[in-house]
């Protein structure tokens, strides 16, 4: 396990990012400084980083069931989901311009779907009702003659419930519509198979399981007509301009191996503590929900809403205390709007705003978790006697009757 960074912080927001393990630090740290060459350079030294870049690509494909000409070496998941969506939409406008996705995909890929819809695209956005799944009842009413592409993340960013995608798959396949995921989230949680999923693409990102920062790995299914997302030169086999980011395949690679090596470990040991944390802000803080509490998650996010007041204040609050979680997704952490995906659950607006996602990372102990819940319920109990939101009844009452706390 790795060190903590900072000794006197807790660190709960692994769905934001996760630290680079010491392991894959090693890895990664000769293709800075000895063997530096670039891949496309046709001398000793890009020759070395070729066969190098080669390998990467070959063990991340063997991992995900793929074949390496299927991996496609990306920035990150926000290039790998613009590029899917863009780039099918453009590469398929013959055949059609509808697209299908969800009501709480992430951020990145809202954007994207806005965007093709400025430029002529009919986009169906799937309800995902209280539970936070999509329905196949609803998928398949929305398919039509014209529909060329379906995009359901595997996992939420924000409160982690699963989606069936190997069911979704088989519904893609007898309309033969090619069918995208989002798994940046799943991995380490969530067998990622593409064969056993049945995806045609598959956008994953190192830095959420204990890699760099930076690159990301879009599989796309040989055969499969795609379009260019970035122009440029000769890298990625002509489909993706840049200059290869050696040192970080090669991180990426080795982060992908232990994630998939420990996961049923790792899977154990957060599933424990996240356990723990939820029977303990559930049964001691009242008036808190749990948010898609009745669905299948990934163990690492919990979602949890406080009632009267804002998340906000309470984020700067636990970290003051030495508690790194988040109001919501990092990639909207600069909007003041509540998170679409609470809204798309029909959580009320005034409960968005009260929103703390704890996502828990592998190196975290029972102690740790403890130490969050007390802090949480100090913050809570402080920000409440504060708010003119708050009623009396549950400011006298506060932290003594738990029969408010509930699940949604």
């Amino acid at each position: 396990m790795n060190k903590r960074i900072t000794t006197n912080k807790i660190y709960m927001d692994c769905a934001a990012t996760t630290p680079v393990s010491k392991s894959v630090f090693d890895a990664m740290t000769p293709y800075f400084m000895e063997e530096f060459g670039n891949a496309n350079s046709l001398h000793s030294f890009g020759r070395d980083a070729a066969a190098t870049l080669k390998t990467a690509r070959e063990k991340i494909a063997s991992l995900i069931g793929s074949h390496p000409s299927e991996i496609y070496f990306t920035s990150g998941g926000v290039e790998c989901l613009n590029w899917a969506l863009k780039g099918i939409a453009t590469a398929k406008r013959d055949k059609g311009n509808h697209i299908i996705t969800s009501a709480f995909e992430h951020h990145a890929h809202v954007k994207a779907c806005k965007t093709l819809e400025q430029e002529g695209f009919e986009v169906t956005y799937l309800p995902v009702y209280e539970n936070g799944v999509v329905k196949i009842e609803d998928l398949e009413s929305a398919i039509t003659e014209k529909t060329i592409l379906i995009s359901i993340m595997l996992a939420n960013n924000e409160i982690g419930t699963i989606q069936p995608i190997e069911e979704i798959s088989r519904l893609a396949k007898k309309h033969k519509i090619p069918l995208h995921t989002d798994a940046v989230q799943a991995v380490g949680s969530l067998d990622i198979n593409v064969k056993t999923l049945g995806v045609d693409l598959m956008s994953i990102s190192a830095h959420k399981f204990y890699g760099p920062k930076g690159i990301g790995a879009l599989f796309i299914r040989n055969g499969l007509k795609i379009n260019k997302l970035i122009e440029g030169g000769f890298q990625e086999r002509s489909m993706r301009g840049g200059t290869s980011n050696v040192a970080h395949a090669v991180g990426m690679a080795k982060a992908l191996e232990e994630a998939i090596k420990d996961r049923e470990k790792n899977v154990v040991h957060i599933q424990k503590l996240s356990d723990h944390l939820c029977q303990r802000m559930l049964s001691e803080i009242p008036s808190t929900t749990l948010v898609g509490q009745d669905a299948q998650r990934v163990p690492q996010i919990n979602n949890f809403c406080f009632d009267f007041i804002e998340a906000e204040s309470i984020l700067f609050r636990l970290d003051m205390e030495g508690i790194c979680a988040s109001s919501g997704s990092a990639c909207a952490s600069g909007s003041l709007e509540p998170s679409h995906v609470l809204l798309a659950l029909g959580v009320s607006i005034e409960r968005a705003q009260g929103s703390m996602r704890f996502s828990i990372n592998k190196n975290l102990t029972k102690s740790d978790i403890d130490k969050v819940v007390d802090t949480t319920k100090k913050v809570v109990k402080i920000l409440r006697e504060m708010s003119p939101l708050t009623p009396k009844e549950d400011s006298q009452t506060l932290f003594k009757d738990t029969s408010k706390s509930k699940q949604i």
